[in-house]
């Protein structure tokens, strides 16, 4: 017996449907909580090829809607152990493993292997670039996203009329509209829903099989589980943002800086320092500032310099900055992820002065 028997013996469906499935190629950009479930049923279903792409790394707080990984996948690449969970699993299927983030300098050459793209991401600068990218592909993409309590659904560019995200949401929010990506919240199966729907909206069009939910966007609440859906059309505003060329969208701009900057405790920050590849403490406080600090696994690097030259930082993934009270680093890390929205860019809560700080001493100013 096939592990497709199931599948098959559906009406609509069949060998053909079966088979269709098998000769698709479809990228999943974000093997996060969206992610994580969209691969898991996709893989599942036998999409033959199946790309992975993200750059970050297992972090614990992941664990709760990130299905894919347990404790000890702490700290690992996400992409490499998502493919690797699965390819046990599933190893009739072929999983190429993308380990860094897209950006507009490389999205286009990755996008444009797939027949379809599962956007699995979290932030809005990443959903106008892969949404344009495939708008000048010519690509189907299948968009997830929640918030708190809520989630959306949409698949753009396919059908008649095909709209993208940009007639939906025209205007990019400012930074100051976007809510603390740390302190939004969520419960780990409302990714675990909407990765899910965006998995069988990819089988669907794949197949053949259904309504392929188009010129739709879908909206579920947790709380009252209840579900919507509204109709969306072509907006001309939205559509003059899309880049006209190749060229012009390697050379566009979608940074979108997520309000403030993400604070991290003392405890943590020593942890990731030790045991996390590509991590780094610095001390951004000038040079003469008391209490002074002599320790191995600290960089000196003051605010004055940093914000002229960042490339001491260039080659870190996850940079912790602290000072006196918090208030300068927090301010120099949302500036840094501004210039590097690819990396994790915390400030220390409380610098030197917190009860917690191991650096405090009594009776010194700074």
């Amino acid at each position: 017996m096939s592990r497709f028997d199931r599948q098959t013996i559906l009406p609509d469906f069949g060998i053909q449907g079966q088979e269709k499935l098998s000769g698709a190629k479809v990228l999943v950009v974000g093997a996060g909580g969206l992610g994580c479930p969209a691969l898991l049923h996709i893989a599942a279903a036998g999409v033959g090829t199946i790309g992975i792409a993200d750059g970050d790394t297992i972090s614990e707080s992941n664990l709760n809607r990130q299905t894919l990984y347990g404790q000890a996948d702490v700290g690992k690449p996400k992409a490499q152990t998502a493919a690797s969970v699965l390819q046990q699993k599933y190893p009739d299927v072929a999983f190429r493993i993308i380990p860094q983030f897209l950006t507009p300098e490389n999205a286009l050459e990755v996008i444009s292997e797939y027949d379809l793209v599962l956007d699995g991401t979290d932030n809005f600068g990443t959903r106008y670039m892969i949404n344009d990218a495939c708008f000048l592909l010519g690509k189907p993409l299948i968009m997830g996203a929640i918030y708190q309590y809520e989630g959306q659904l949409a698949v753009f560019n396919y059908g008649e009329d095909p709209i993208n995200y940009r007639d939906v949401y025209p205007h990019p929010p400012s930074s100051n509209e976007i809510p603390n990506c740390s302190e939004t919240g969520v419960l780990g199966v409302l990714p675990g829903l909407i990765g899910t729907l965006q998995a069988t909206e990819a089988i669907k069009l794949l197949s053949g099989v259904g309504t392929v939910l188009s010129n739709k966007i879908l909206f579920y609440n947790l709380k009252t589980t209840s579900f919507f859906e509204i109709k969306a059309e072509a907006n001309p505003e939205g559509r003059k943002k899309i880049p006209v060329s190749k060229e012009a969208f390697k050379a566009a701009n979608y940074e979108i800086n997520c309000g403030v900057a993400e604070s991290i405790s003392w405890e943590k920050a020593f942890d990731w320092t030790r045991n996390l590849k590509n991590s780094v403490l610095i001390d951004i406080r000038e040079l003469n500032e008391e209490p002074g600090v002599e320790n191995s696994e600290i960089e000196k690097i003051p605010m004055s310099v940093l914000v002229k030259d960042q490339t001491q930082i260039e080659t870190f993934e996850n940079i912790l900055l602290f000072c006196k009270s918090g208030a300068r680093s927090q301010k120099m890390a949302e500036e840094l992820k501004i210039k590097f929205p690819e990396k994790k860019i915390f400030s220390v809560e409380g610098g030197i002065l917190h009860p917690s700080s191991p650096l405090k001493k009594e009776n010194h100013g700074a």
